[in-house]
């Protein structure tokens, strides 16, 4: 997914140079992208708002002890009159890690406990299903397992007038789907992707969002591409997501980035992206990535905008990647896209480095081999602003020079132009003076390839300190990164200041 390099830094005036290169590129490209897609992010969700009678929801930190949590099971299973109470303190105290392991280990505590969740009393079902919460939250996927009962009495539910009901028992649904490949099975087999279907097209914010978090859960397992992605696409679900990627929602933002979760991991998948092409899918994410870079340069938005920005630009690149012509359809959006990204890269750097650096990533994937991205980053003026994020760590300067090669393939225009940039040589020094010898790899790199379009860079790079910089790496412990670095100084600096005229590339 991330744009990578290969290691030839042959000039392009020698046989297979290039294409060198761009095979390898291609080769990391794949590795890089199969290790995020294999990279699952499963959270699961408790909101504390779901009380639904009012009461202050007390956050137990204490421990608790096995006949404790006997006696409100003995409670609540003899239907005595203080039931309903019963139900609010096993609430509070499963908690607890250890009380909800207890619980499930009584005989028939599931049982029981469903039954109260189906009962015609709507106050001891509602504190029934918060119990049922409690226990979907657990870390222990075993517990998930034991409330697999459960599964059919919440989908019928999905369809009552209750909107927080409904809410309730979608989270309910999404965190015992997110660890256990048994809970999914059998949700869809009882069609729970049909039932999610409909949730998400409620006129209710509430449930949208909870439904699409449900979802989102699903799609995250290891075989949603072979069982649960096809299920989506074929009930018709990707519209409504697509529609819902929208900052002026009536439902909010973060129904937009649960739902652009969704669609991030559909797209990641390789099932059947030019269907979400055909759905327009990119240019909603344009249209949003744009909106929201306008609203952050006016100050005017929301705490938490980074948990939208990141999918929606990680869905983005991963089409572009996946489908070649795809970039064409954010071609007429070019210079607003570019301008939103760079104040991505910028406002986030800091606070929130995740999100410059999946910004990095989407530029390098706009720009690969393409002349409308790569003149629109100088008429933006934007160079400077990349150049500045060079002296970062963390994948973003290894990013910021894959950007930089990138322009630089373009040839000699775009080299003339980089060259021209007055801080690109001094901070391409810097990066060749450091431990990582990727980064110091893709330096020699972007350099080789200015250098070898545009001659007059040779004086300016040896004027900013640059042979300096090349001899300190004869040093370098890396053989490979040592013959590269040599390669440069024998090819553009030995025959025009030192008077050698023999030179030879790299085997």
């Amino acid at each position: 997914m991330i744009r990578g390099t290969g290691p030839g830094i042959r000039s392009r005036n020698r046989v297979c140079g290039v294409e060198e290169i761009k095979a390898r590129r291609r080769q990391q490209e794949r590795a890089l992208r199969k290790a995020r897609k294999e990279k699952q992010l499963v959270s699961k969700r408790l909101p504390r708002g779901l009380q639904g009678d009012g009461e202050e929801m007390e956050i137990r930190e204490t421990s608790v002890t096995q006949e404790e949590v006997l006696q409100l099971y003995q409670r609540i299973q003899h239907g005595s009159d203080d039931r309903l109470a019963a139900l609010r303190s096993l609430h509070q105290v499963l908690q607890l890690k250890e009380a909800q392991q207890m619980f499930v280990r009584f005989e028939n505590s599931i049982r029981v406990l469903i039954g109260l969740f189906t009962s015609n009393l709507a106050s001891v079902q509602l504190k029934a299903a918060q119990c049922l919460l409690e226990l979907s939250h657990s870390d222990d996927p075993s517990i998930s397992l034991v409330c697999l009962p459960a599964t059919p009495y919440l989908l019928t539910y999905l369809s009552g007038q209750s909107a927080k009901f409904t809410e309730l028992c979608l989270y309910i649904l999404g965190n015992l789907a997110a660890e256990n490949e048994a809970v999914r099975n059998q949700l869809l087999l009882q069609g729970v992707i049909q039932a999610l279907a409909i949730c998400l097209q409620s006129p209710h914010g509430a449930v949208v969002e909870a439904a699409a978090y449900s979802l989102s859960q699903m799609l995250q397992a290891k075989e949603a591409g072979e069982k649960i992605i096809p299920a989506v696409l074929e009930a018709n679900l990707t519209p409504h997501l697509i529609r819902l990627l929208d900052l002026d929602s009536e439902f909010g933002m973060q129904t937009a980035v649960e739902c652009a979760w969704c669609l991030h991991y559909i797209v990641s998948s390789g099932v059947n992206c030019e269907c979400m092409i055909s759905q327009n899918l990119i240019r909603q994410a344009v249209i949003l990535l744009i909106a929201l870079g306008k609203a952050i340069e006016s100050g005017i938005t929301t705490d938490g905008v980074e948990l939208l920005i990141y999918p929606v630009a990680r869905c983005l690149g991963n089409l572009i990647v996946s489908n070649g012509p795809a970039r064409s359809k954010v071609q007429p959006h070019a210079s607003d896209v570019l301008r939103a990204l760079s104040t991505f890269t910028s406002r986030f750097l800091q606070s929130r480095p995740f999100v410059t650096r999946e910004c990095l990533w989407l530029l390098n994937n706009l720009t690969a081999g393409d002349e409308q991205f790569c003149s629109a980053i100088f008429h933006l003026n934007l160079v400077p602003v990349f150049l500045q994020l060079i002296p970062f760590s963390g994948g973003i300067n290894t990013l910021v020079l894959m950007l930089l090669g990138n322009i630089a393939e373009m040839g000699p225009e775009y080299c003339e132009k980089l060259q021209q940039q007055t801080d690109i040589f001094p901070a391409l020094c810097t990066t060749l003076r450091t431990a990582d010898p990727e980064v110091v790899r893709l330096t020699l790199e972007v350099l080789n390839l200015i250098l070898s379009h545009c001659q007059q860079a040779c004086v300016s790079f040896a004027n900013q300190s640059g042979i300096s910089a090349l001899e300190a790496i004869q040093y370098n412990s890396n053989e490979e990164i040592r013959v590269r670095a040599n390669y440069l100084m024998d090819r553009y600096f030995t025959h025009k200041f030192l008077g050698d005229s023999n030179t030879k590339a790299p085997s």
